[in-house]
């Protein structure tokens, strides 16, 4: 008769075991997220780690504890042979499978959101704040800027001409940048002139400071190797 108990305990503690393993994927709590993970692979905005017992002393790695102190191993931005890693200490806080992260070293400030947390395997995704959303629509309209100042090669510089862009927290613009008189003129002054407005919006919507020296303005347009080149 004890042996039938002791065969029924261990299988229902098996299952127990199961069902452990199974209730992993919910990242509800953050007791999965805390401890050591390490090798992260990278796959766009999304990054991979395996869970490891300690960080290694010589590789990449973050540590997560439970009192919501946050630790990155790395060897810095430069990585340049022989490597020297060190430790950037922090404080993390999870709400709703956003893990937001506070660092000494840079970036001092960012957040992943939790794809997949199993006992083993730790999926984010980069989530990007505000503040870095507003950013990408300014980088996102620059970037349409260029492509229509640099779409027409520059053989003739008298087709080309220059403006000023962009809007400095202390004043002024950022820069000057040429175009061709070829283009739609009017559609891309329309865009530089949004570009200027969204840029004074936002230094101060998020009190962005800057230098309040001027840029020096352009004295006329050349063409070299097909490219337009601002001459001071």
């Amino acid at each position: 008769m004890k042996k039938i108990l002791f065969a029924i305990s261990m299988i229902f503690c098996f299952m127990n075991m199961q069902c452990s393993d199974d209730d992993t994927n919910n990242v509800d709590s953050d007791n999965l997220l805390i401890g050591s993970w390490v090798e992260p692979t990278y796959d766009g905005e999304e990054i991979t780690y395996k869970r490891a017992n300690a960080l290694p002393e010589k590789d990449y790695g973050i540590l997560f504890k439970e009192n919501g102190s946050f630790v990155e191993r790395s060897s810095g931005w430069c990585g340049t042979p022989p490597l020297s890693f060190f430790d950037s200490n922090g404080e993390w806080t999870l709400t709703d499978k956003l893990v937001t992260i506070t660092q000494e070293q840079y970036p001092i400030n960012y957040a992943w959101r939790i794809v997949s947390l199993t006992k083993n395997k730790l999926v984010v995704k980069i989530e990007l704040t505000e503040q870095e959303k507003d950013h990408r629509k300014l980088m996102d309209l620059f970037n349409e800027i260029y492509q229509l100042s640099t779409s027409i090669s520059c053989t003739n510089a008298n087709d080309w001409t220059f403006t000023a862009y962009g809007s400095k927290a202390c004043g002024g613009p950022q820069g000057f940048i040429a175009y061709s008189t070829q283009i739609d003129t009017v559609g891309f002054l329309q865009k530089v002139k949004e570009y200027t407005n969204l840029e004074h919006a936002y230094n101060i919507k998020w009190n962005i400071v800057s230098t309040c020296d001027l840029p020096a303005q352009p004295k006329e347009v050349t063409c070299e190797n097909g490219l337009p080149v601002l001459k001071y």
